[in-house]
């Protein structure tokens, strides 16, 4: 009855010789000790290799061996779920008086982090009365708790299986036990070991080494092991020079030694790969992978390590799917990461927590409601252009234009248990996306049905936290099903490419490996330690207690290890991988693993295996692009450069129709010219003004504007809308005037009156205005902003010196709408010119007046202005005055409502003593202003002539680069500059 250690470094056959006399003692019933579920698989299909079958003997993980030992225990209570934990801590936390912690209980996330801390006291064999404050009542708390329901946690179950081993003889029949994988062991798995050892023959394996930094984190692992092993240590030899290439061999003998030994020549056993970019270096790691398979490496034989799985995941399905390698991630990944999650969380979260239109559409638009997806655009699209976001309302107008129920909704809020009510749901999504008549069998229905599982397994546990009076909200089902987690795939999947994370890197044994991340920040990975346990409460509880093991080994130490274990996992290469530049460009320092490998190689070797990608190289080269899509963007690049070449290359691969579509797109024509469309535009005899101001601005802009005539989905209280209601507000205050204060314009001694009026014109234009539905907060925006502006510019009306009476508003003109008179329009040259004119200020007992254009924004345009920036509208205004309406014109201004409100325009200087107050600049003799007037037609003639011809062009006023408010960039044909 002893304990002894096989000890050596990494591919030193200690497993194997472990394995070996794992089988020499199969008359003994021995039990293997693994590190996860997924190695008992692959161990047992080693074994029967070696011995065509096993009689005897079992193999599983420490908490198999856990598990069995209190099952045969007469003590065992029921087991707390993950689930059924997290309320128990939840509700630890709520009814627990706190001194310190008591401000930080009020967050979220203070019961997750109260949870791993409380498992990682229980795993290190700590009781509550060995810790003070609030964290040993907390402890105490949770404890008394799961006594109360008659529980343990799976901790507990552990302890209760130690003691038994330890106090009771018939716990063990003398079986052999043999443990390899656990470079640093928990509480309860030492003390585990520590019983057995008393009672039968163990054996355990460790990758280790006296005095090297590699296994500098292993160091009290095997101080303790050594100690009761009572010299019983076998250090096996270095062998990986026996399977691996000299390069690899050198790497583990080597890294991070001080003063290493020159190093052999790579001869490509490593390779270097650095990238600029996520996407750049990642597409690079993807290449590499298609030249291994196409060389004949199979892909189950290849393993790409990660610091961490979450931050590569997106971007290397897209970098792996793009290049048609097979791969399959290894480890789990939030429920609410998946499709099938994240459509069950958008419904409950609609549903229960007072979601909003995008929750429930993020369901309606999953293949799990059983909507079609032009159905459910057709019902965003009415919403979302209608603004109704609000819960009821959004369920009440869904209804109304489908013009029947939602089924699948029906039945959820038909239970009124919640844990059913998801069970339901559950179901009838997995039946709405795949039906009943084939099995569901690609890699995300595959997913979809994990997720399904998963959510009627913790559904199950929840039910049966309810049984043991427990309580649960809606809310706390809905955290529940927040924080599960699903399994991505199943490890070592044939076929595939397996992506894995450092931890489970250690145990696989292939012929490739990638190990990516190796910058600065990402390896060694920054820690997180508990907010709950610090270095000095570990150590102090260490100290004072006979059987607590909470002290760990230094972080970067453990890096160190990991990282040298993922070195030494293949057989044939070794790939390291890092990005030398972010997406933008800026550069990354490298890991100091990443120097720490390089420097034990010749530096001139080391540049000879190194592959880099820049941020510029947005394709291969031809000759090198890694798939025949690649290889058509490639060419596609090349023609930019060399249309020779590129034209050669397509002759002699039948890609000739493919580049010439492909050179298509790199020219931009902006001409119309269909035949159906010039038609109609030369058919056109009206011409709107702010079109034509718009075609002057810039003819792109016009013809995306007007022709193509873009919307977007989502209304919005945007700058025409509030340009809209402040006129129509203006409109109603100056034509209801007279009517309600018996006066003509804004007078200085009744303005109180008048902002009381025109208060009552803007509610009014704001519901007759407003066509989307506005939530409370967006119509006092609304309002206050508009009032603000229109207060200050019916004051500053009062206090003009303008004797000119506003007598006519909105007048429209060249439309079936306008008045008799108005309706022919302007007439200039061959066509007719319509518009509205906001306002017209007529001289007392005289046919003499001005026109007023109101700008929402804060620009008035100067008579300067007009000429240089080709303003139509009050040039062409006062023709309409004078043509149209019957009234001389004195002059046109625009009046801008927001900023500093300036009022500037075009006058005619004879008419000054009438329209006095305006900048001097503004007012031109009588020859400047009929030519100025008469320069607006012949830029209106010019321009219609262009638009019936189809000559658009990009020529934004001024010349490029384009405005900066021009929001048509996605759209337009040419690109900014």
């Amino acid at each position: 009855m002893s304990l002894s250690v096989l000890a050596g470094p990494a591919n030193a056959g200690k497993v194997a010789l472990l394995l070996e006399r794992y089988l020499a003692t199969l008359d003994q019933d021995p039990v293997l000790i693994v590190p996860y579920r997924s190695d008992v698989d692959r161990v047992e299909r080693e074994l029967l290799a070696t011995c065509g079958a096993l009689v005897g003997g079992s193999i599983g993980t420490f908490d198999d061996l856990f598990e069995r030992v209190a099952r045969d225990g007469g003590s065992r209570r029921p087991i707390a779920t993950d689930a059924q934990r997290n309320l128990i801590v939840r509700g630890v936390v709520s009814g627990t008086s706190l001194n310190g912690l008591g401000p930080s209980a009020r967050f979220a996330g203070f019961a997750e982090a109260l949870g791993g801390a409380l498992r990682e006291l229980e795993a290190g064999l700590v009781d509550p009365d060995e810790l003070d404050g609030d964290l040993g009542r907390l402890y105490a708390a949770y404890r008394a708790e799961l006594d109360r329901l008659g529980l343990w946690d799976r901790d507990l179950e552990r302890r209760y299986a130690v003691d038994r081993i330890s106090g009771e003889l018939e716990s063990w029949a003398g079986r052999p036990v043999f443990a390899y994988g656990f470079e640093d062991l928990t509480g309860t798995q030492w003390a585990l070991l520590d019983a057995l050892a008393g009672r039968a023959d163990v054996t355990v394996s460790l990758p280790y080494e006296p005095g090297r930094a590699a296994f500098a984190s292993l160091s009290g692992t095997m101080d303790d092991l050594g100690a009761l092993a009572s010299g019983r240590i076998e250090e096996l030899a270095p062998r990986y020079g026996e399977i691996a290439p000299a390069a690899l061999a050198h790497l583990e003998r080597h890294l991070f030694s001080e003063r290493p030994d020159p190093g052999p020549q790579l001869e490509g056993a490593i390779r270097f790969l650095e990238g600029a970019g996520q996407r750049g270096t990642l597409e690079l790691v993807a290449e590499e992978l298609l030249d291994l398979l196409r060389a004949g490496v199979p892909a189950e034989e290849i393993v790409l390590v990660c610091p961490a799985l979450d931050r590569v995941r997106a971007p290397l399905e897209t970098a792996l799917g793009g290049l048609g390698v097979p791969y399959a991630f290894e480890g789990r990944i939030r429920l609410g990461q998946t499709a099938f999650g994240r459509a069950l969380l958008s419904l409950l979260r609609f549903e229960w927590l007072g979601g909003d239109r995008n929750d429930l559409y993020a369901f309606l638009r999953s293949p799990f409601s059983g909507l079609t997806r032009a159905h459910v655009d057709y019902l965003e699209g009415r919403l979302r252009g209608r603004a109704v976001n609000e819960r009821e309302r959004v369920i009440e107008e869904t209804l109304k234009l489908r013009g029947k129920r939602l089924p699948i909704l029906d039945g959820f809020r038909d239970e009124a248990q919640p844990g059913k009510a998801v069970q339901g749901l559950a179901t009838a999504m997995v039946r709405a996306a795949y039906g009943l008549d084939s099995p569901p069998v690609s890699d995300d229905a595959k997913l979809d049905l994990r997720s399904h599982e998963e959510v009627e397994s913790l559904v199950a546990d929840l039910a049966a936290w309810i049984d043991l009076g427990g309580a649960l909200t809606r809310e706390e089902l809905f955290g529940a099903l927040e924080h599960a987690t699903v399994r991505l795939g199943s490890p070592g999947e044939a076929g595939r490419v397996a992506v894995v994370d450092l931890l489970r890197a250690r145990t696989r044994r292939v012929e490739v490996v990638f190990v990516l991340g190796l910058e600065e920040g990402r390896l060694p990975r920054r820690a997180h330690p508990s907010p709950f346990i610090d270095d000095d409460l570990r150590r102090g509880v260490d100290e004072r207690s006979r059987r607590a093991r909470l002290t760990r080994p230094d972080a970067v130490s453990r890096e160190r290890y990991f990282f040298y274990a993922a070195c030494t996992r293949p057989s044939r290469r070794l790939y390291l991988v890092r990005e030398a530049a972010t997406d933008e460009g800026s550069p990354r320092e490298a890991s100091p693993f990443w120097d720490e490998a390089r420097d034990l190689f010749d530096v001139d070797d080391v540049a000879r295996w190194t592959k880099r990608r820049s941020l510029a190289a947005l394709t291969w080269q031809v000759d090198r692009a890694p798939s025949e899509r690649e290889r058509l963007r490639a060419l596609s690049a090349l023609a930019a450069i060399s249309a020779s070449e590129a034209s050669a290359l397509a002759e002699a691969n039948g890609w000739e129709r493919r580049l010439e579509r492909a050179r298509g797109a790199f020219e931009r024509p902006t001409v119309i010219t269909d035949p159906a469309v010039l038609a109609e535009l030369r058919a056109r005899t009206t011409f709107g003004v702010t079109e034509l101001e718009s075609f002057a601005t810039c003819s792109s802009i016009w013809f995306l504007e007007r022709v193509i005539s873009p919307r977007t989905i989502d209304a919005e209280v945007d700058a025409r809308m509030r340009g809209s209601v402040a006129h129509q507000a203006l409109f109603k205050f100056f034509s209801g005037l007279p009517k309600r204060l018996g006066i003509d314009r804004p007078d200085p001694a009744r303005i109180d009156e008048c902002l009381t009026f025109l208060d009552e014109c803007l509610e009014e234009a704001i519901d007759g205005g407003v066509w989307i539905e506005l939530t409370g907060l967006q119509r006092r925006e609304l309002r206050e902003t508009l009032w603000r502006d229109l207060g200050h510019f019916v004051r500053s009306e009062a206090e003009s010196d303008l004797v000119l009476v506003p007598q006519k508003f909105e007048v429209s003109f060249g439309s079936e709408r306008s008045a008799p008179e108005l309706q022919r329009g302007l007439q200039v040259g061959d066509f007719r010119v319509s518009g509205k004119i906001d306002r017209i200020d007529v001289a007392p007992m005289s046919a003499r007046g001005i026109v007023q254009d109101y700008k929402s924004g804060k620009t008035a345009h100067s008579a300067a202005k007009i000429e240089t920036e080709l303003k139509l509208q009050i040039p062409l205004y006062m023709l309409v005055l004078r043509d149209l309406v019957g009234i001389e014109p004195l002059g046109g201004l625009y009046r801008a409502l927001a900023g500093e409100r300036h009022a500037r325009g075009l006058l005619r200087a004879e008419a000054e003593d009438d329209i006095p107050g305006f900048s001097k600049r503004d007012y031109l003799d009588e020859e400047a202003f009929w030519a100025q007037t008469e320069r607006a037609k012949e830029h209106a003639v010019e321009f219609v002539e262009r638009i019936r011809s189809g000559d658009v062009r990009h020529d934004p006023r001024g010349g490029p680069p384009c405005p900066s408010w021009c929001t048509l960039a996605p759209m337009c044909r040419v690109a900014r500059t």
